[in-house]
């Protein structure tokens, strides 16, 4: 398989590298985390101006049209950057979810917003009791009228707090797991009824939980057919582990890249501990690790536009498997290898194994995806079975 990058694949990423090389020394990143978003709005302008809020939306929409491998770029930069604004919540989740379940009408309202930068969004799924279960729905949306009436609670919702907009699920048919009866529905954070609470999460991003009591929809703010959500839902996510594993493996290859640099001159016995055979079999096997989740973020990548629901969740499970796991083991061996100083917030090593451990539990750890592999077949499932 060719992953060579084309001519404007290799712009892309020359642009977004000096981007974040420019506006994401560890320093500015720190002074970003202190303002009252936990962002810089300057930043997130430059975004939309480089066209990388528009990168995965038609043209039609405002946007360039780019794909899985586009998204891999700008996630693996952002990655190494450690980056704040609310990219993913809005152009990876938010953004595709209006790409794949909204009508025309609503596409070509809404998605022209996010690539000017004029709307961020917010993907309000998790429950308290839903864990990994993307069907375990227990916010509830009836029918009175011309309107939705949405009761429930959604946890961790990414960057809900500076949302403009949130997209949340509700079951308006159907047991609390059933796979149909989960629709999807466009809510106005400054609704009546719709409380949210704000917190910076351990990587020093941002959620929030918000509650619903009551809150009218408009029938125009249902995407799709209603209680049919769950398929676009689950494409969404998948392509949003994709993008997850591309960030992964930039964060991990910062932390590499510190610890190498930091064997290189931290003296012992007179000399650069980095010269102890042991430690630089050590900083080797942290090698082999990154590149094997290098290897599966660009499979997920290929596989994340898969129609074939069966083959395209077998190979983002593969994928998320690895990089949970490369992603411990470079973690812990940056944060060994640096010694005390690799403990300290003051140091980026820790934020990046922060950030890293965080990845690893978005839409399922290591442990689930093996599971979910597992229940499969294995990836070469469908291959062992003809």
């Amino acid at each position: 398989m060719d992953f060579d990058l084309t001519d404007e694949q290799r712009l892309l990423k020359d642009s977004i590298d000096r981007l974040v090389a420019d506006h994401y020394q560890f320093e500015q990143r720190k002074k970003y985390m202190s303002e009252p978003d936990g962002r810089s709005a300057t930043v997130w302008q430059q975004y939309a101006e480089l066209g990388l809020l528009g990168l995965p939306f038609a043209e039609q929409h405002g946007g360039f049209g780019g794909g899985p491998v586009e998204t891999m770029i700008v996630m693996e930069a952002f990655g190494r950057g450690l980056v704040l604004e609310p990219y993913f919540a809005t152009v990876i989740l938010g953004g595709g979810l209006i790409r794949r379940a909204g009508t025309p009408a609503q596409q070509q309202a809404l998605l022209p917003q996010v690539t000017q930068g004029k709307m961020k969004l917010a993907f309000a799924h998790v429950e308290r009791q839903s864990r990994y279960d993307l069907a375990d729905v227990a916010t509830t949306a009836r029918q009175s009228g011309a309107v939705w009436v949405l009761d429930g609670a959604k946890s961790v919702v990414l960057h809900g707090d500076c949302a403009d907009r949130l997209l949340v699920t509700a079951r308006v048919s159907g047991g609390r797991r059933d796979r149909m009866g989960v629709g999807l529905f466009l809510v106005d954070p400054s609704a009546p009824g719709v409380s949210r609470r704000g917190y910076p999460t351990q990587d020093g991003l941002r959620a929030a939980e918000v509650t619903l009591s009551g809150v009218h929809v408009p029938q125009d703010d249902a995407l799709g057919d209603a209680g049919k959500a769950l398929p676009a839902i689950e494409h969404v996510v998948d392509e949003a582990i994709a993008a997850l594993c591309a960030e992964a493996v930039g964060t991990m290859q910062a932390m590499h890249e510190a610890t190498l640099e930091y064997l290189k001159t931290r003296q012992q016995f007179g000399r650069p501990i980095g010269q102890f055979q042991v430690l630089q079999h050590r900083s080797v096997d942290m090698l082999v690790a990154l590149e094997q989740a290098r290897s599966m973020a660009m499979f997920a990548a290929v596989m994340a536009a898969e129609e074939d629901a069966s083959e395209r969740r077998r190979a983002i499970a593969a994928a998320k498997v690895q990089i949970g796991r490369s992603g411990k083991h470079v973690g812990q061996e940056a944060i060994q290898l640096h010694g005390g100083i690799g403990m300290t917030m003051e140091y980026k090593v820790g934020h990046y194994f922060k950030r890293m451990t965080m990845i690893d539990k978005l839409f399922g750890d290591a442990d689930v995806h093996l599971t979910t592999l597992a229940q499969l077949g294995g990836l070469f499932g469908k291959a062992k079975a003809a």
